[in-house]
């Protein structure tokens, strides 16, 4: 895989440490750096005034082979970069603290409603039928939002007697998939459902007779591989400062299918739950109803 070039920080960090006329070019792509992707070579050296032999020398100081592949790796940049170089300035009104939690909490309520409308039922008592059976399970993700779903889904399964454990090295989870067998479960989670690492694990856990829930986009490459799919498609918001929708959506959806899973089996549930609380006692007094382990 080849390191992503960012364009835009190396045209800022090197700014006024072109040669004279590389900096002509820099100045304006800088400037018109949408215009700039769809520009051919001999109409940017005409607008800025330089030959085209410059403009070849700027981009390959970028690092770039010539004028397309610099023109494709900015692009490739602007199309994640746009909604950051582009959003409006926080305005007084929206930095108080009560007008923030009003703000935020919002957000998340109005995430949850989503989710409430989204999710189905016949999936998720499907994929409690399954992961009740289950020897072990295996949670994957990878990147922040998935890795961090992944390890409190693991968290919350361990607590009911099923072993449990996240993942979220691509090379380990490979490993990890080879190792499993019919009476395991590989639960992937990713909102796109396109990394390469959770494609090919769930492939592997399949080809050993493991079961693959997925908790991702219906209409993607990792869906595709699973025997089970909990379909969560939500919108994210185009404020960059709010939080992250999917996040919130897959926590609760986790949440979810533990409970469902729990309810199946009681007598289990209740007697981990309570060993757990009990092995706590020293730790954590018992003073009420508390979260177990704090």
């Amino acid at each position: 895989m080849q390191p992503t070039a960012d364009i835009i920080s190396m045209l800022r960090s090197q700014s006024g440490k072109f040669p004279n006329r590389e900096q002509q070019v820099a100045d304006y792509v800088s400037e018109n750096l949408e215009a700039v992707t769809s520009i051919s070579l001999s109409d940017l050296a005409k607008s800025i005034g330089v030959s085209e032999p410059t403009v070849i020398r700027f981009c390959r100081t970028l690092g770039c082979d010539g004028f397309r592949d610099f023109k494709m790796q900015l692009a490739q940049n602007l199309a994640v970069s746009m909604q950051y170089l582009t959003s409006e300035d926080i305005s007084d009104d929206t930095t108080a603290a009560d007008v923030l939690s009003n703000h935020v909490i919002g957000v998340l309520i109005d995430n949850l409603r989503l989710l409430r409308d989204q999710i189905s039922s016949d999936q998720i008592d499907q994929a409690a039928d399954i992961l009740v059976k289950a020897r072990q399970i295996a949670f994957f993700g990878v990147g922040g939002g998935s890795t961090m779903v992944a390890f409190d889904a693991a968290n919350r399964f361990f607590r009911l007697g099923i072993p449990a454990q996240s993942q979220s090295d691509g090379y380990l989870q490979r490993m990890l998939a080879s190792t499993l067998g019919p009476d395991d479960v590989v639960f992937a989670i990713s909102t796109s459902g396109r990394p390469t690492e959770l494609i090919h694990s769930a492939a592997i856990a399949r080809q050993y007779g493991a079961k693959v829930i997925s908790l991702t986009h219906p209409d993607s490459p990792l869906a595709a591989e699973s025997d089970l799919v909990v379909a969560i498609d939500m919108p994210e918001n185009p404020d960059i400062y709010k939080p992250t929708a999917t996040r919130h959506a897959f926590l609760a959806t986790i949440d979810v299918i533990a409970t469902a899973v729990a309810r199946r089996m009681p007598d289990q549930a209740k007697e981990k739950l309570r060993r757990i609380r009990s092995s706590l006692l020293p730790l954590n007094p018992p003073t009420g109803r508390q979260p177990i382990g704090d």
